[in-house]
């Protein structure tokens, strides 16, 4: 039972006991707010990574278009990583209205598209946001109001899921996604994040022209370049992104697996930045966060194999083994259950928390298999409603 106890701690530890330790850690700091740019705004190139969005691009460029910001201080650029459905004609019509392509000829992924706009920037900010999202009018001012203080180099910003317009969306990643972005606050109050959102953040222009590995995740990647030099990287609530929930948990578990795996080989290549020896409270952050976080699985198969073990001699681990078959008996429901049906929110949470499990137990193998994605394949969302 020890065994078994100490696993459930490690998931204790990472979902309820970190943040408690976050809410002590600031309850003694007050949120500085951030100060006003004096003078006019700074110019900035807002950079989109796209292959094959010609469904969303259109209707993403008039959002970014609509935001509230000096037109001529402001420059879009879209990066096609060799899409093939049209997306770079579409773009194209934007030219007179601010808006520059950038077409990569062979495929490489995000992190090399992202890569790829470091030479066509203008500004000495960078915004950094995806196809398949709508960015909030106001958005964009609180990102660069953050970066005015001069010990902020990321500026992140709040991502709120919404229901596709057209689909039975996934009731457990909204809360999910809310339950990060609250994390991402304490954080802030106490240190800064450890990573920013990829759907919305800003970056200073210098930071953002410091290359990444392909094979890495360049908003996971981002505040931990900024942390090298110095920097921190924060959320700013006001600054709202709109991401369309998953249309299936199939899906959601095809991102989870390729997200993590890439998220284990960044840490893997910032790791010295762990040492609390060298970078104190940001490396009890990131190590709690992040790696604790992803060990969850590992100790939740420890944790199963822990009650079996101790269920012929102690009636708790019986209920214990119990509890977890009913609960994988939800989950197994949530992916059985006919698509386009109503999901009961007990089965979508249990299906959501199981197939994260997995997911994560797929991650970590083909991390330590050596298997990099480096190739992009974007999350098809389909249209969404913010009203």
């Amino acid at each position: 039972m020890i065994l078994a106890w100490a696993a459930l701690g490690v998931l204790v530890y990472a979902y309820a006991g970190y943040p408690l330790l976050l809410l002590v850690a600031g309850a003694a700091r007050r949120r500085k707010k951030a100060p006003e740019w004096r003078g006019e705004w700074p110019e900035l190139t807002i950079v989109v990574p796209v292959h094959n969005e010609a469904v969303a691009i259109g209707a993403t460029l008039e959002a970014l278009l609509a935001t509230d910001y000096p037109a001529d201080r402001r420059r879009i650029l879209v990066v096609s990583d060799a899409s093939t459905d049209g997306t770079d004609v579409i773009v194209s019509e934007y030219a007179g209205r601010g808006v520059r392509l950038l077409r990569l000829p062979e495929r490489g992924g995000k992190t090399a598209a992202e890569n790829a706009a470091r030479g066509q920037l203008a500004g000495d900010i960078v915004v950094n946001t995806d196809a398949s999202v709508r960015v909030h009018p106001a958005a964009i001012k609180p990102l660069v109001r953050a970066l005015a203080d001069p010990s902020v180099g990321v500026a992140s910003g709040r991502d709120v899921s919404v229901a596709p317009g057209t689909t039975l969306a996934n009731a457990g990643e909204s809360a999910y996604v809310g339950y990060e972005m609250w994390v991402r606050d304490l954080e802030t109050q106490v240190s800064g994040i450890v990573g920013a959102s990829g759907c919305l953040y800003a970056i200073r222009g210098d930071l953002y022209r410091e290359p990444v590995p392909p094979a890495l995740s360049r908003d996971f990647a981002a505040a931990l370049v900024a942390r090298e030099r110095g920097l921190r990287a924060v959320s700013v609530p006001e600054a709202v992104c709109f991401v369309p929930r998953g249309a299936s948990l199939r899906q959601e578990y095809r991102r989870k697996v390729r997200t993590m795996a890439r998220g284990l080989a960044t840490l893997g290549a910032k790791r010295h930045l762990l040492d609390p020896t060298r970078h104190g409270a940001f490396a009890w952050m990131l190590a709690s966060h992040k790696l604790i976080r992803w060990l969850v699985p590992w100790s939740a198969v420890l944790f199963v194999v822990a009650l079996a073990a101790a269920a012929p001699d102690h009636p708790l681990a019986r209920l214990g083994l119990a509890a977890a078959g009913a609960g994988g008996l939800l989950a197994l429901l949530g992916w059985l259950w006919p698509e386009g049906r109503p999901l009961p929110r007990l089965v979508a949470l249990a299906a959501f928390g199981a197939g994260g499990m997995v997911a994560g137990l797929h991650a970590w193998l083909r991390a330590l298999a050596g298997r990099r994605t480096p190739v992009w394949e974007p999350t098809r969302r389909g249209p969404m409603s913010v009203a």
